[in-house]
């Protein structure tokens, strides 16, 4: 354990970060994942559905610095790419 006051705080600081990305992170995975199901499913309306939300959950993270901007912009692609190849537009 720390000495150093300014430490101590610091730790507890990255401490609380940690848990609002783990969060974070925690909800870009199921978001991603309920695409894919329904991708799986097949249903138009629900594809489009999920990629709107998938797209919105990626978008927060980046302004929450949890997410790069570009690795984002490569899950949203791609995952545009799997919908318009399913036949959504």
């Amino acid at each position: 354990m720390a000495n150093i006051k300014s430490q101590i705080k610091r730790i507890r600081t990255n401490e609380k970060a940690q848990l609002r990305n783990r969060s974070a992170r925690s909800a870009i995975k199921t978001a991603v994942r309920r695409f894919r199901d329904a991708l799986t499913s097949g249903d138009s309306t629900k594809i489009a559905e999920e990629l709107r939300a998938a797209s919105k959950t990626l978008d927060i993270a980046v302004t929450k610095g949890v997410l790069h901007g570009n690795a984002a912009a490569n899950k949203k692609s791609s995952m545009a790419k799997a919908a318009h190849k399913a036949g959504v537009k």
